[in-house]
């Protein structure tokens, strides 16, 4: 059902830009990686197919570990894990900037990205603490809209850095804005919690924080958000799998630069941020479950935008694209992060990170799966496919969102 959404107060929307700027710089410090990959592969003598793997090396952590940082924010407290964890990322990214070969540089994005993991989930849940629910969805938005504005941007503006400073001034480049972002955190404070609203503790019966936390997990998973959870998954698959193969068919089959496909996906980042922005009033005149439907239906556009690329080989349908995907996916996945934090308040970190989780694993997923279909039928039949996968998305979420 629609609900009325609060405006944020000046502190409110204080922590939640500044909550934002973090994520910003994670993401845009995974992102911008893609287009640098041929000169960290020249930098290394190595061959651009081995260096591909610096990108898989920041993402499994980066995605597994999501709920295990929220789970431990929802413990021991979100700003302090927060300030932990992007001074982690400001080392592991400045780390990155002077090793001196390839295995010593994945490891240096395991550790990347094993810090980055929690800076999303735990931001999200901190926020949803600091306005309260019925501004959450607005605040989560406008939060995501900043985060995945890095993830666009980074995508036109890291193969431009590269070229110009090379790829280890350009990671010494993002690891000084995680410092700058490590130090924005000591502005915020911990949001007093009310008597008897302490933090959740352990419930497994052997003690064991392990088996705590797959209980836990378990039981949220197997809750009332399960439908969240899923729709978590498949948002992953369609959306960061459209997303994933975008660069490579600008280049492939529109015949453009690097640096020019990157700035076509510019877009995507630009519409995020605007999305972000607008997503609270949508969901407060229609309900959630209409903000998740807009977006998905705004991603078979995407689809349907790059199909028309592929069948006239001209990349102008793609601006579309990249706009409509960015919008898209900015208005499906916060909501759905608000949506599982109404689902299980207590363990609202936890439940983030399983969206987060699911989400990341499911754009894993959707790129080995379009790069099968890639194989057998090209860029008609991916584009094609995509818009399918997200027309069925958009039918099953109107079917388990309904009402809320």
């Amino acid at each position: 059902m629609p609900t009325t959404a609060t405006k944020l107060t000046s502190a409110q929307l204080r922590v939640v830009v500044t909550l934002g700027f973090c994520g910003l710089v994670s993401a845009a410090d995974n992102w911008f990686v893609s287009p640098a990959l041929p000169s960290i592969a020249a930098g290394l003598s190595v061959a651009p197919g081995a260096a591909a793997v610096v990108l898989t090396a920041y993402l499994v952590p980066y995605g597994a570990l999501q709920p295990v940082c929220g789970a431990v924010g929802d413990a021991v407290g979100r700003l302090r894990l927060l300030r932990a964890i992007v001074l982690g990322l400001a080392a592991g990214t400045l780390l990155c900037a002077v090793v001196p070969s390839l295995p010593l540089l994945v490891v240096a994005r395991v550790v990347t990205g094993c810090f980055a993991a929690g800076i999303i989930s735990v931001s999200q849940a901190f926020v949803g603490d600091v306005v309260g629910p019925r501004s959450r969805a607005g605040a989560v938005g406008i939060l995501m809209g900043i985060t995945f504005t890095g993830q666009g941007l980074s995508a036109g503006l890291g193969g431009i850095l590269t070229d110009l400073v090379g790829w280890r001034a350009a990671f010494a480049s993002f690891g000084a804005l995680a410092l700058v972002a490590w130090l924005l955190l000591f502005g915020l404070r911990e949001p007093v919690r009310d008597e008897g609203d302490e933090a959740p503790a352990p419930t497994a019966a052997d003690g064991s924080p392990v088996a705590s936390f797959l209980g836990e997990a378990g039981r949220v998973l197997a809750g009332p958000g399960r439908p969240v959870f899923a729709l978590a998954c498949t948002t992953g698959v369609a959306f960061l799998g459209v997303y994933g193969l975008m660069g490579t068919f600008l280049a492939e089959a529109c015949g453009l630069t690097a640096t020019q496909a990157g700035l076509v996906m510019m877009l995507y980042g630009v519409l995020c941020l605007v999305g972000g922005a607008s997503s609270g009033r949508l969901g407060a005149r229609g309900g959630l479950s209409r903000v998740v439907s807009v977006g998905e239906a705004s991603g078979v556009v995407a689809a349907l935008a790059l199909l028309a690329s592929a069948l006239s080989g001209s990349w102008v349908p793609s601006l579309l694209g990249a706009a409509c995907l960015g919008l898209g996916y900015i208005l499906v996945q916060p909501t759905l992060v608000t949506l599982s934090m109404d689902a299980d308040p207590e363990h609202a970190g936890l439940c983030t990170g399983l969206v987060g989780l699911g989400v990341f694993a499911g754009g894993g997923a959707g790129s080995a799966l379009g790069g099968l279909v890639l194989r057998v039928g090209g860029y008609p039949a991916l584009w094609g496919v995509a818009a399918l996968a997200l027309a069925a998305q958009l039918v099953a979420s109107r079917r388990l969102l309904a009402g809320r």
